[in-house]
């Protein structure tokens, strides 16, 4: 397993302080963040999945806890949209340059806005995907933040 990715090298280049931790990736569970989560022994609170949509056709990047699900229609009402839905597989491969279960939101092919649940800045450190499946990294939320210029909004159901 590559212990570099597009993700890593963008953070290493801008001097983000971050580590790197392998698990044994599986595709065949429901929820591959909280699985990743039980494998490094972490809160799935800290454990922060990266999902792909589009709201009024703007792609955007949403970046949420691995326990949560996403509302669209909040992301949608956060974004100044009226409409979000999911993206197909196949295009947010394409946008992020990241397989499904490795897409991290950091160094995509193709750059979108990224809002974080608002519950990232109560954390110290945050694990999110590192570009590669089965290899996450941790950083600071204020590193991550300031890196990818996001927001931090309620954008996870209730």
């Amino acid at each position: 397993m590559a212990k570099s990715t597009r993700a890593t090298a963008a953070l290493d280049k801008a001097g983000i302080s971050h580590g790197l931790h392998a698990y044994d990736y599986s595709a065949d569970v429901d929820s591959k963040g909280l699985a990743a989560a039980q494998a490094l022994g972490i809160t799935p609170t800290r454990m922060f999945k990266t999902l792909m949509a589009w709201v009024d056709k703007q792609p955007l990047i949403a970046v949420i806890p691995s326990d949560q699900r996403l509302s669209l229609k909040k992301l949608a009402a956060q974004c100044g949209g009226k409409h979000g839905q999911m993206m197909e597989v196949a295009e947010a491969e394409k946008r992020s340059g990241y397989k499904v279960g490795g897409i991290s939101p950091f160094a995509q092919q193709r750059p979108a806005k990224v809002v974080f649940a608002s519950s990232a800045q109560q954390h110290d450190t945050l694990y999110i995907n590192a570009g590669q499946r089965g290899l996450l990294l941790d950083l600071s939320p204020a590193d991550a933040l300031r890196f990818l210029q996001a927001s931090c909004a309620d954008i996870c159901e209730d």
